[in-house]
């Protein structure tokens, strides 16, 4: 599988051969990714749906707020917000949260091989704004609060088991979670202005019940080494879990955070950064900055979601800037990918990839009315890179 070609400095020199990747010539003294031609090429004229779309790719609108489901009796949530896909036999589900106060929770569409709808339900309930979260290898969906005593509740994708919520991962304003299973640890984002970066690390795989949760300590700067250390109180009470460790980073607001190969990305909306671990030497460094992009006219601002598709390819859903779905190549080229028209007042949620990685979900929180009432959930299916 392609990788990421991220790496800089000492990590060059340590983990090239490890992670399988080319590196290119000067990328020890290379900066963050930067604008340049992306893979599919330019983006044309918005659809029916108002959606700009690179030649090949097509979109279609699967479920719409306060509306039915296809040919389902499920109405559709409000503020439709993380995602992820499962495979379900020979077709696949999304789940989607809602990020709404008090009765957020998540629900889930069912698709059949040939990517129709054959069903959708509800698989948390009265749960408080449901932000964003993380599939874990035993096809579970951990959705995260998004309130400073926020907690992880452990769903399951077909709605048979009931959600359980997840006391030992930590109460606080939680946002992603993405999981490591070679190191087998959870990693969760804070979403805040002095909020951290979190690992739990469960007593036993694939029982998330009870276990450890460790905060990240680093220095100041944009990139060096990194250590775990543990939170003492998980419940954050009285004192907040990210103020417990001397020494642990502060980041600007955690968003989206994506596991693979080794590494960990992990987005942050106040500086406009995607953050890099490197797991193999214990380093971080800085995979994208619009400000540091040479010349200006950043084409990624916003940035928010993250995941990424089996090329390597990852894909930055942006909350404002232009309503872009950004992709950052193994190479460190970043371009738009999608681009969705008429909805400036809305932000993209959710990116997931079906599993055999042809078909891209997403939601637009509040659509074209500007309003959670409103939100959209699309598909874009086309000649994603393998």
């Amino acid at each position: 599988m392609e990788r990421r070609s991220f790496l800089r400095g000492a990590v060059v020199g340590t983990s090239a051969a490890a992670f399988g990747f080319t590196l290119w010539q000067g990328a020890a003294s290379a900066a963050p990714a930067q604008p340049g031609a992306g893979p599919y090429g330019a983006l044309g004229a918005a659809d029916a749906n108002g959606i700009q779309l690179p030649a090949g790719f097509t979109s279609r609108v699967i479920a719409r707020s306060g509306q039915k489901v296809g040919a389902t009796s499920y109405i559709w949530h409000n503020a439709p917000d993380g995602g992820a896909c499962f495979a379900d036999g020979s077709g696949w589900i999304y789940v989607s949260n809602s990020e709404i106060s008090s009765t957020g929770g998540a629900s889930a569409v069912r698709f059949s091989s040939t990517g129709a709808i054959t069903g959708a339900y509800r698989i948390l309930s009265n749960t408080n704004r449901n932000c964003a979260g993380g599939a874990t290898p035993w096809n579970t969906w951990l959705s995260c609060e998004e309130v400073s005593t926020g907690y992880v509740y452990e769903t399951d994708p077909w709605g048979v088991k009931a959600a359980v919520r997840r006391s030992a991962m930590g109460r606080f304003n939680h946002e992603a979670a993405a999981a490591d299973p070679v190191r087998k640890v959870i990693y969760l984002t804070e979403d805040a202005s002095d909020g951290c970066l979190y690992r739990f690390v469960p007593t036993t795989w694939g029982d998330l019940s009870s276990g450890t949760l460790q905060v990240l300590k680093a220095g100041t700067g944009t990139s060096g080494s990194f250590t775990w250390a543990t939170v003492p109180d998980p419940d954050g009470s009285p004192t907040p879990t990210r103020d417990q460790v001397s020494g642990a980073k502060l980041f600007n607001g955690g968003e989206g955070c994506h596991y693979a190969n080794d590494t960990v990305w992990f987005t942050t909306k106040g500086d406009n950064r995607l953050w890099q671990l490197n797991l193999l030497n214990n380093t971080y460094e800085l995979a994208y900055d619009d400000s540091l992009v040479i010349g200006g006219g950043a084409p990624l601002t916003g940035v928010d979601n993250v995941t990424g598709a089996a090329s390597g390819d990852l894909f930055v859903a942006e909350d404002g800037g232009n309503m872009e779905i950004c992709v950052i190549t193994p190479d460190d080229v970043v371009a738009p990918f999608l681009r969705i028209t008429g909805q400036s007042s809305s932000e993209i949620c959710g990116p997931a990839f079906s599993p055999d990685g042809r078909r891209l979900y997403f939601s637009s929180q509040r659509g074209t009315t500007g309003s959670s009432s409103g939100g959209i959930t699309y598909e874009v299916t086309g000649p994603f890179r393998a």
